[in-house]
């Protein structure tokens, strides 16, 4: 296995998420990585055909600057804590923006955070986190909230 030194963490602000980067700031201490956060929104499309309604660019706006406000708390966070920490936004569907992620960033590990769904929705959908496991061109380790105290 080649040496980890880029490590990919996706946040959704979640007690999952801020376990898998609890887990990924240890990680990262102990093998000199860096870290690079990533927190994927993503509005319904800008016009919905059907209604001929669309997201107004301001609300769209909004929540890119409210993410980015989060996004900045949480890499704030993790540098505290004595890595190398840089964090990203997209606006494309999670598990989609986590994989072009990784392989643009070369990253040699992903963190993530997990949480089961349940039922029906579980099996037509997936989670984000199979999704990624599936997909991604580097080793995935997900963790739930209940994994690390």
């Amino acid at each position: 296995m080649n040496r980890i030194q880029n490590i990919l963490v996706p946040v959704d602000f979640s007690d999952h998420s801020g376990r898998a980067l609890d887990m990924a700031v240890s990680l990262a201490k102990s093998l000199g990585a860096t870290l690079e956060l990533l927190h994927c929104y993503q509005l319904t499309a800008n016009m919905i055909p059907s209604y001929g309604v669309v997201i107004p660019e301001a609300f769209d706006r909004s929540v890119r600057e409210a993410a980015a406000i989060q996004l900045g708390q949480w890499r704030e966070k993790a540098a505290a804590d004595g890595v190398e920490v840089k964090a990203r936004l997209c606006s494309t569907y999670p598990s989609l923006g986590i994989v072009e992620a990784a392989e643009e960033l070369g990253a040699d590990l992903i963190v993530m955070g997990t949480r089961g769904l349940a039922g029906i929705k579980h099996m037509l959908l997936g989670s984000v986190a199979e999704r990624v496991l599936r997909q991604a061109p580097c080793p995935v380790v997900t963790v739930k909230a209940s994994d690390i105290v």
